[in-house]
């Protein structure tokens, strides 16, 4: 049993932190909303999973990077660490994505296509 997955999962959300915290983008932004989302978002995601193992489609082999600890059949601790990760990465990305478009079409336009406009105008 070791902790290697668990332990990579939360570096990884550790690291979209740092990014979300630095431009706030998510939970530095909205905590109490951000942290709704998360949770909805694992645990539909959870609902998904244990529909997914009842129906013999997900089940989970021993191997040497996970803890071995099982929440539900086939449903290893690391699962629920995993789908908070998803979802928090899911939504830094999004709403760093909606940021960077909102900045680039409050940005004035360059180039030969703004010349132009700027042209018609005048005219």
């Amino acid at each position: 049993m070791t902790f290697l997955h668990l332990g990579l999962l939360l570096a990884s959300i550790a690291c979209i932190a740092l990014v979300d915290a630095r431009y706030r983008l998510f939970f530095w932004r909205a905590p109490l909303r951000a942290t709704v989302v998360v949770a909805l978002g694992v645990a539909m995601l959870l609902v998904w999973d244990l529909w997914g193992i009842s129906l013999g489609i997900f089940f989970r082999e021993p191997n040497a990077y996970s803890t071995g600890l099982l929440i539900a059949p086939h449903l290893p601790i690391e699962e629920p660490v995993f789908l908070a990760f998803l979802c928090q990465l899911a939504m830094v990305g999004y709403t760093g994505l909606l940021r960077l478009l909102a900045h680039r079409s409050a940005q004035p336009a360059t180039g030969p296509a703004a010349d132009s406009t700027a042209e018609g105008a005048r005219r």
